[in-house]
């Protein structure tokens, strides 16, 4: 699979199929800390030189974003379309 190739559903799905029982397990208030974490450490490589390490912490916040949409039952793809690429997305800023 090439980058052009690849969804938000295929990459959650994909996710899923490889992590949803330990991440279930973990539940959604260790998974967010998970996820915050993943979050400094972008804010720390958005900071720095290292254009490796800011790409790596890019797809980590993806992935931990997609854990906790999994465990919540929630499939990113529809939420985006119907917020952002409705007939009537939101007007100014996010």
């Amino acid at each position: 699979m090439n980058a052009k190739d690849l969804t938000i559903a295929a990459f959650q799905e994909h996710i899923r199929q490889r992590y949803e029982k330990v991440d279930r397990e973990r539940g959604t208030p260790k998974t967010f800390l998970w996820f915050i974490e993943e979050v400094g450490e972008l804010a720390t490589a958005l900071n720095g030189t290292d254009r490796a390490n800011l790409e790596e912490e890019f797809a980590d916040v993806v992935a931990w974003l997609c854990t906790l949409a999994n465990i919540n039952d929630i499939d990113l793809s529809d939420v985006i379309l119907k917020k952002y690429l409705s007939e009537s997305p939101p007007q100014g800023h996010k």
